[in-house]
């Protein structure tokens, strides 16, 4: 059971009524504090009200979809570091690929168990409390070739042009350049972005690496087929 002084909020979103009851239920019977609307209009709206710690979202939902909600949300300053978690019935590649270019922290396909859905929210609700990864150098603020990675506002600039990175994104750079030419094995990546406990789908990286490319330029990340990433300053091979 949680700790009833420090009850984590959680925002479910379902345009199902009896889905919004049995995932309120088992949630609230593990002492989680829930609310709830019906759709993506109405999840934007209330975030800035209940500032939750969790956000749980159907993908198809009148008015606005998940997607265009969770989009939404992650503009708003005020939930940066929100965590954000998909649980639809879509399982597609690419609704789940959609979900995570959407800014979405993990992607759950029902139907699920209750222990299963418990075991992961408690996970998710872990790392989203969880500082940088541990193998990150300790400086806040990095200088690595033309970018300037700043862990304490998450923020990134890309030769002297300011961006922000979801906080996966920021997670994952900060990885890589921690310690350029090593190169990250994928379980590693794994195990220090997104934890031990967290289940995510096997193109997970691969999406998160391509937008990170999108952003700093192709010529920072080099793959190595079937092993991993690095990261390699601009210029030097």
């Amino acid at each position: 059971m949680i700790d009833k002084d420090n009850t984590p909020n959680i925002l479910l979103v379902d345009d199902e009524e009896d889905i919004l009851e049995f995932v309120s239920y088992n949630l609230e019977r593990e002492g989680f504090k829930v609310h709830t609307c019906r759709n993506g209009k109405e999840a934007i709206q209330m975030v800035t009200k209940v500032k939750p710690d969790l956000v749980i979202l159907d993908v198809m939902m009148p008015e606005m979809d998940g997607i265009a909600a969770c989009e939404e949300i992650r503009k708003l300053p005020s939930c940066r570091d929100v965590v954000i978690a998909f649980l639809t019935a879509r399982g597609e590649d690419y609704s789940q690929i959609a979900g995570f270019d959407a800014g979405a922290d993990d992607y759950i396909t029902k139907p699920i168990r209750p222990k299963v859905l418990i075991s992961r929210v408690k996970a998710l609700l872990k790392r989203g409390g969880s500082a940088a990864p541990e193998v990150v150098e300790p400086e806040k603020v990095l200088h690595i070739g033309n970018l300037i990675i700043d862990k304490e506002k998450f923020t990134l600039q890309v030769d002297g042009r300011e961006m922000m990175l979801p906080r996966k994104e920021f997670e994952l750079l900060s990885l890589l350049v921690s310690k350029p030419d090593k190169v990250f094995l994928r379980d590693e990546i794994y195990k220090s972005v997104w934890g031990d406990n967290v289940i995510v789908g096997d193109r997970t990286i691969d999406v998160h690496i391509r937008k990170l490319r999108e952003k700093i330029g192709n010529e920072h990340i080099r793959t190595l087929k079937g092993i991993g990433y690095k990261f390699v300053i601009r210029g030097e091979d």
